[in-house]
This record gives structure tokens, C-alpha cells and sequence, in this order.
């Protein structure tokens, strides 16, 4: 895929240790572009709005809890319709195009990508490329209009295809520029947004007229900066099914066990909001939070403890939770899938394995179910709030290529939509924040031990610590996660 990285960030600095983590423009590196007038100016449906279009000036601030004497920190650059355009409509060629695993919403914001470019700004040339990265130089596109995206919303999965790897750069910009293509919209999750950070490199130094923009997809919630990804809500909702079903078949034997596996290969969120909004929940397992299984204060004695209590328990185990308990698993932890992941053993299989073996010893009878929904969740069809979420994300990404914005990822920080960096979405991963009010809420829910030692909790402390305040009132940019 080759290094992201090399071109440098847009930083300014304001009063009062203001700075702003501007995003690349068409302008930096291609002069006297013409501009053309919104044509959202004469359109019916936006024409009755006040103040309809950003203005410049316009930032999100990124922290919104400061004390008084703060500088006022890192902002970016706010998204929305731009009263000049760097596009003429006619002259837009735009493409498409969904990579790595499947997510609700990913049909969502294809459809409204497309819709938005017709109906918003009159364009009328939108194609959509085949089966992920490779696509663009492997197999045919498919093209766009509103009626072909008509009902897509409805469906799960993508209807461009999608795949993991296969990103060979230079292909790919020849692809884009023997096509005539100038607006690239690229749906994905870490890896794909890294992916989209060196198309836009190579652009930048072929001096191409060409805007790229990201879309950040990750079921996991486990991008950086943002509030959170499109999907997260439909999944955590998803999710109950299976927990329910764990819980009623749990609760229906004497010594019941239902133990259910969700996503979250590094971050713990949807295990975590799933057992809040369940209740019905006695552990929840992820790959924040280490765990043991013998002795005292380990898994196995808390499951003693809650079989003695109430007959019954429900453990939530994130796929990246316990890991490093899979001694088996060692050689295959250093291997990897096409996008780069590490390939993880299945930990809910051999943790159920293990509760198995550890009762057979005592000679104690218990009924174990194992329930892993991760496909089914995956493929359904985005709920209502995130079909919104994704509706106002693709029409903010619209919105920024046409206004000749460049090398962002749109994103939702502290409720407003903004146009982030790509460097700021990949430089490193969204985590559970284990010494956070969110964390101590999910124990107080299920009255689990915490399975850290004070050794854990002050490392944990450590690796959250907030950016550091300079003397002259500037912030030192350090990775932040929301």
C-alpha cells in the first residue's frame, strides 16, 4: 500500500491556543481554480433555509470539557454546504467505493451519495466500483442514478461488493484519471481510510483534479476523534436478540451458562453499550479490560459465586477479549488477514470450552449455550437512527468535494459534523476508556469484579492521560480517542 504520512498537516494557530486541523484543498496545490456559484441557492427545498450554508470560518472544537484557564484546544473544520464550488456539475465524474467487512448502513450511504449528488448539485455521472480496492483496476463498475439506489437502504450488506487488500496504488490513480473520474468516495473501516490517505498522496503529486473523501465504516466503533461510526447503533440493538436468547435458555436450566461472543477486535464498545441496554448481563469480557480464570478473584470463582446466587449467569465476550489466554493460539496470533488484522482464534468457543472443563473437574452439572450472532448482525439492514446518521454523513461528504475539500474523513465530533484529517482517523485506534465513568457503570450494572490488580489500574491511568498543555498556550498533538 505503501507510507501514508508524507504530506504535512494544515495546521493554524489562533488566540488563545486555538488551533485548527485544517483539511487539504483542491487550491493548495492546483492554482487558480475557478469557482462557481451553489446551485442549493435556487434549489426549493434549501432555498427557504436561514443560513443554509457554513461559513468559512466555522470550526468544531474537539474537547468540550475545559477549565477555565484551558487553552481552547484542538478544532476542525466544520461540514456543510459552501456558498462557492470548485465543481461545475456537469463536470463531475464521481465513483464509489465500499472495502473490508460488511457494516449496517454501508447500502445507506451509497444511496444517499448518489442522491445527493443528483438532487443537491446536479450531477449526473456517478459510478460505482466493484469488489473493493481492487475493483478499480480488476472489474467492471456498475453505474449510479437515484432510480438503481432507489430501495437500498432496505437491504444489508453492499451492493458495489466489497473485499479486504488488493490496494495497489498506482493502479488504482491511473484507473481514476484514465477514467476521468474527480470525486472519489471511499466507504471503509481504519485500514480503508489509511488506504484512501495514500490515493490521495499519489493525486496530490500527479497534480490531478481529483477530491477524495472518506467515509469511516466500522461496526466495532473503533475510529479515533469521532463520536461514533455509522452501524454501532444498529448492532448494539442487534445484539439484544442474541443476549435475550442466551439469558432465556440460561435461566430455563439449573446451572445455566449462555455465553454469547460480539464483535470488537481491539475495542470493546458494542459488548460493552449491549450490556448496559440488556441488563440482563452478569459479565462482560473485552480486550481492554485483562482477565484471569483461576484462582482467587478469577473468572471461574465469579462464575461459582453467581451460579450459588441465582442459578443462572450470561457472560458477553468481545472477539478480542482474552487473546493472550489462548496459549494455543500463539503462532496464529502473528498471522494476518488481506487488510492487515490479526487473525483471532474464536475465544467465546474455547472459553466455553474451558468453563466445560473447569466444572467437569468439580463434578458440578451446568448447561452451557454458546451463541456467536456476529454474520447475522453484520448483514441486516441499518435502524432508523443510523440510516439518518448515514443519510447526514454522505451528504456532508458531498458537500466537501464539491466545495474542493480533499483528503478528509467525514465524522461527528461532539454532536456536529466535521471534516477530519485522514492522518487524525488512523493514527490510532478508538479504545475503551477503562478508568471512565462508562466502564464503572457497565460494573456497577452486572456487580462483576474488575479482574485488575492496583499494578493494571495506575497502566490503564497512564496510557489516558490527556495532551499535554504547553507554556505558551498551544496544545502538543497527541492521539486522543472520544
Amino acid at each position: 500500500m505503501g507510507s501514508s504520512g508524507t504530506i504535512q498537516m494544515k495546521i493554524v494557530n489562533g488566540d488563545s491556543g486555538y488551533v485548527l486541523e485544517d483539511v487539504p484543498h483542491l487550491t493548495d496545490y492546483i492554482s487558480d481554480l475557478p469557482t462557481y456559484s451553489n446551485p442549493l441557492k435556487s434549489n426549493p427545498a434549501y432555498s427557504v433555509v436561514k443560513q443554509y450554508f457554513v461559513d468559512e470560518d466555522d470550526t468544531i472544537v474537539q474537547k468540550i470539557v475545559v477549565h477555565k484557564d484551558s487553552p481552547r484546544g484542538v478544532h476542525f473544520r466544520r461540514a456543510g454546504p459552501r456558498q462557492r464550488m470548485y465543481f461545475e456539475s456537469d463536470e463531475v465524474h464521481a465513483c464509489i467505493v465500499t472495502c473490508g467487512g460488511l457494516c449496517p448502513g454501508l447500502n445507506t450511504v451509497i444511496r444517499e451519495i448518489v442522491c445527493g449528488l443528483y438532487h443537491m448539485y446536479g450531477v449526473n455521472k456517478v459510478l460505482g466500483i466493484d469488489g473493493g480496492y481492487k475493483g478499480f483496476y480488476s472489474r467492471n463498475t456498475v453505474g449510479l442514478t437515484p432510480k438503481v439506489v432507489n430501495d437500498i437502504h432496505k437491504r444489508g450488506g453492499t451492493i458495489l461488493g466489497t473485499s479486504r487488500g488488493g490496494h495497489d496504488t498506482s493502479k488504482i490513480v491511473d484507473s481514476i484519471n484514465d477514467r476521468g473520474i474527480n470525486q472519489v468516495y471511499i466507504i471503509g473501516g481504519d485500514g480503508t481510510q489509511k488506504g484512501a490517505s495514500v490515493i490521495y498522496e499519489e493525486i496530490r503529486r500527479r497534480g490531478l483534479k481529483v477530491a477524495v473523501a472518506g467515509i469511516p465504516k466500522t461496526i466495532d466503533n473503533d475510529i479515533p476523534v469521532i463520536d461514533k461510526s455509522f452501524g454501532f447503533d444498529t448492532a448494539v440493538e442487534e445484539a439484544q436478540r442474541a443476549i435475550n436468547a442466551a439469558h432465556v435458555e440460561a435461566e430455563s436450566f439449573e446451572n445455566g451458562i449462555g455465553v454469547v461472543k460480539l464483535m470488537g477486535r481491539y475495542s470493546g464498545f458494542i459488548a460493552m453499550y449491549a450490556t448496559l441496554a440488556s441488563r440482563d448481563v452478569d459479565c462482560c469480557l473485552i480486550p481492554e479490560s485483562p482477565f484471569y480464570l483461576e484462582g482467587q478473584g478469577g473468572l471461574f470463582e465469579y462464575i461459582e459465586k453467581r451460579l450459588k446466587e441465582n442459578g443462572h449467569m450470561v457472560i458477553v465476550i468481545a472477539e478480542g477479549a482474552g487473546q493472550d489466554l489462548l496459549s494455543e493460539s500463539l503462532q496464529s496470533m502473528n498471522q494476518k488477514d488481506a487488510s492487515g488484522n490479526k487473525l483471532l482464534q474464536d475465544v467465546g468457543l474455547w472459553m466455553s470450552q474451558r468453563i466445560k472443563v473447569h466444572f467437569a473437574k468439580t463434578k458440578t452439572v451446568i448447561n452451557l449455550k454458546y451463541i456467536d450472532p456476529t454474520y447475522m448482525i453484520r448483514a441486516i439492514p441499518s435502524n432508523a437512527s443510523d440510516n439518518v446518521y448515514c443519510t447526514l454523513l454522505a451528504q456532508s461528504a458531498v458537500h466537501g468535494a464539491m466545495a474542493g475539500y480533499t483528503g478528509f474523513t467525514v465524522g461527528v465530533v461532539n454532536g456536529r459534523h466535521t471534516y477530519i484529517p485522514f492522518n487524525r482517523v488512523i493514527e490510532k485506534q478508538n479504545k475503551v476508556v477503562i478508568t471512565d465513568r462508562m466502564w464503572a457503570r457497565l460494573l456497577s450494572s452486572t456487580n462483576q469484579p474488575s479482574f485488575l490488580d492496583p499494578k493494571d489500574v495506575t497502566e490503564a491511568k497512564k496510557e489516558e492521560e490527556p495532551p499535554t498543555q504547553l507554556l505558551d498556550g498551544n496544545i502538543q498533538l497527541t492521539p486522543s480517542a472520544t
